[in-house]
This record gives C-alpha cells, structure tokens and sequence, in this order.
C-alpha cells in the first residue's frame, strides 16, 4: 500500500502545479458549477495535451460534480451522453474508407472514429487522485437517470440510447481497469482496520449483520473466515467478500451457522467449507464480474490450508422463486404446478405456516418438487434460469446439490423464497465441464436428489422475461 499511496501523492503534487497552469486558485475549486459549465470544462479537459493541466482540470470536474444536487447530475450525465457520443459522420467515412482500401490503418482509424468520446473523457477523469471512485459513484448516479428516463412518458428515445450507450462505454472500461490481473484478496479478521470492518457490516445484502457483536462472530472464530476482493485504485474499499462456515457436514439451513450460542469446531477437524454470504459492494460496478474468481481463489486457499476439507459448497438464498411460484400459482394454466399442488400452496398464504408441523410437511411436498421444476425447467428468454443466483453459481460451474425446505425462516427468507435455500456444489474435478455445459448448451448439472424430485408428468416450463435477467 506504501506504494499505492506514493502514487496517489504523486498525483496530488501533478495536480496541485497543474492548476498553477491553468489558473485554477483555491477559490476557484469552491466554486459551484452547473452542468452546463461543466460540461465546457470537460470539453477542455480533452482537448488538452499537457498532463499537469489534465490531471488539475480532472480534480476540478470531479470536485464540481460531487457540489452538484440530484438533478444537476443527471442533467449533466445526460449531456454528456449525447454531447459526447461517437462522430456517425465520421464513422461512414471511415467506414467508406476501410471498404475501399481495407488496410490495417484503415481499420485503426475506423476503431478510432467509432469510439465515443465519453470513452475518452472517462479514461481523463481517471487521471485524478481517487478519481477511479468517484467515476464508479458517478456511474451509479447514472443508474438513476437510466431509471427516470425509463419510467417517464413521452421520453425521446434517443435520450434513453445515449444513457445506455454512456453506461456500456462506463462498464467496458471497469471490465479493463477491474480485471482479475489487479485484483488482491484479503482475509478480513477481527484485527483488520475498522473501517473496513465497517463497511463490511454496512455492505453485507445477503444476511444483515447486527452491529459490531455479530460481526465478530462471523469472522473471529476458529471456524469462521470471511474474504474480500480490493483495488490498488479503491485502496479500503471492498469489491465483494465471501463469508464461510468450516463445518462437519453440508448445512440446510442458515440459523445455525448464525446462531449466537454454538459450539466451536477446530478449523482442522472441518470437512466442509460452506459459502453463506456473498455480497457486492459497489454498486457502480454492476456487470463487472469479481464473484467466480473470488469463490475459485477461496477455494483454493482454503484447501491449501486446511487439507481436511474435502467439499465446498454454498448455502444460498432463492431470491426469484417467491415470485415465480405466486405468478404459477395465478396462472389459468400453471405449468410448474398441478392444480393440486397451487390447491395445497393456499396454506402458505396463512400466518406462520411454517410453524406449524402438519402444514408445513403438506408445504413441503409439493414446494420441493415445484423448486425442482422452477431450477430445471424455467428459463428465461435467454434460456437461463430465471434464478440470478443459480446464473452465478452455474455460471460458475457449480452443481446444483440439494433444495432445503424452510432453509431461512426469517422474514426476508420467507418473503423472497418461502424459506427455501439450496446447496451449490463446487466439484474442484468437475468445475470446468459444467461450465461449459452450461455456456455451450445451458445445461444445468443438478445432483441426481434434485433430479429425482422432478415430475415427469409437467409441461416444460414458459419462459419468462425478468428485470434481472
């Protein structure tokens, strides 16, 4: 890190004689802004050549735009969308050009003249100190404006392809400055800095972390490691972490790895590694992929450290199958469901069924096979499952291992999946066969427990468009 922050004074001191080059004063850095004023400050920020002046002038824009309230930024993202977009005139000559004397520097001036120049003005942002944060908050402001643009009527719809285009040109280039190549994994522990500590509380999406006390639970025991991905460039900002239970046998549910009052087990007599948690912690790098490398490195080390595990695997939450199941539930013609099955389901309309033994064991037998078809079946229009977190793990060339009835009864998990929670497998032997059985054919590697649960007697499954998908 001591390099890291050389760099980062490096910068600091390019940047503090570049605004003595441009005539940037204290005053000045103050000063409020408008988009549009902004908008001609980035203009000469790609105009310029010197790097003094560009990393000053890059400070100065990004400093301006934080000034700036909700709507002032999304008028200002959306003028750079279209102000900023790639030359079309410039693309048909160089287009006309290629085709006539297809050369290599044809096509070069062809990539050159089909890049926006948002690439650009992103890529000079970056030249500030701690600008790559700031351009990954900026970006998830741009979420927002892609959102209004969306849900308001009478919208031109080049306003909404300017914004699309601006967030694709945002994500190729976190794709690039993102890659595996400089991420660095860190074991979080209880002496880790506070602030980190703090975040990973504020950050955790999948099980809420209580405060400090449940914290430490989760990560200072013997049986207990938690693992998070960093960026030279976000210095104490976590990407994403991985919590994990060291267990004695595959878990079907999350309160016991939670639970307050356990009994410790010594980290060489577990057998199993179990995923429970992962969570993305930067919202501004939506699309950029960090969970397979993480869990596959985790993986790894964990085996390398405690060679008596011998099975990884996840406990995971369900988070489309609530959904799914009340639209089959609805359906004139359910095709996940029998008309017995949507008969039996009324009871989990009733107040803590779950609680009860006789009606949650006639729950049971028809919920299994119903997430049985919902895993197998269902697909999206892209032909994937319509689980987010089963695209992740299959992805991933995990294999879907075991369903767990009532898995996670609490209220999220009741609300979101009905309590249901599923085991992932990571098979070090057959991770790469099933991803590419996946991506080449979608196929779904399922153990032959889930498979037995599958009624033959079903339709297949109607696609289905989703927001996640």
């Amino acid at each position: 890190m001591a390099a890291i922050s050389f760099f980062g004074d490096l910068l600091q001191t390019i940047s503090d004689r570049g605004r003595d080059l441009i005539g940037i004063g204290r005053g000045d850095l103050a000063a409020k802004a408008n988009a549009p004023e902004l908008l001609k400050l980035c203009e000469d920020l790609i105009s310029r050549r010197g790097e003094a002046s560009g990393v000053a002038l890059a400070r100065l824009i990004l400093d301006r735009y934080a000034s700036l309230g909700r709507a002032e930024r999304s008028a200002f993202l959306g003028m750079v969308s279209t102000e900023f977009a790639a030359d079309h005139t410039a693309v048909d000559e160089a287009i006309a050009a290629y085709r006539a004397d297809p050369t290599r520097a044809a096509l070069s001036v062809l990539h050159d003249a089909a890049e926006p120049r948002s690439q650009e003005l992103i890529r000079r942002l970056n030249l500030a100190r701690d600008g790559t944060l700031a351009l990954v908050r900026m970006r998830e402001d741009l979420f927002g404006l892609r959102r209004s643009l969306r849900g308001a009527e009478g919208v031109d719809p080049d306003l909404v392809d300017a914004a699309d285009s601006l967030d694709s040109d945002f994500e190729h280039l976190f794709a690039s400055w993102f890659n595996r190549g400089f991420l660095v994994l860190r074991h979080i522990d209880w002496t880790t800095p506070a602030h980190i500590l703090e975040k990973i509380i504020r950050y955790e999406a999948v099980h809420e972390i209580a405060g400090w006390d449940d914290l430490r639970r989760r990560i200072e025991p013997p049986d207990r490691r938690c693992f998070a991905f960093f960026h030279p460039a976000l210095l104490d900002e976590p990407l994403i972490f991985v919590e994990v239970a060291l267990t004695a046998a595959i878990a079907p549910a999350i309160a016991p790895i939670l639970a307050h009052e356990r009994d410790l087990l010594p980290a060489r007599a577990a057998t199993t590694a179990i995923f429970y948690s992962i969570s993305n912690c930067q919202k501004g790098l939506a699309g950029v992929t960090f969970g397979n490398f993480l869990i596959k490195q985790v993986v790894e080390d964990l085996a390398r450290e405690i060679p008596s595990l011998k099975t990884f695997v996840t406990l995971s939450p369900v988070p489309g199958f609530s959904a799914w199941l009340d639209r089959e539930r609805r359906a004139d013609a359910p095709q996940g469901l029998t008309r017995e099955d949507v008969e039996a389901l009324r009871l989990i309309d009733e107040a803590d069924w779950q609680a009860d033994k006789v009606k949650s064991e006639a729950v049971r037998k028809v919920m299994i096979p119903a997430a049985a078809a919902y895993f197998l079946r269902a697909k999206n229009e892209r032909g994937k499952p319509l689980d987010p977190v089963a695209r992740f793990h299959l992805g991933n060339g995990a294999r879907l291992e075991r369903l767990n009835f009532l898995g996670d009864v609490s209220a999220k998990g009741l609300a979101q999946s009905r309590g249901l929670m599923v085991n992932y497998l990571y098979d070090l032997s057959a991770i790469e066969k099933n991803h590419e059985t996946y991506a080449n054919l979608g196929t779904v590697a399922a153990s032959s427990t889930v498979t037995r649960e599958l009624r033959a007697n079903l339709p297949p499954v109607r696609a289905v468009a989703l927001a996640e998908a």
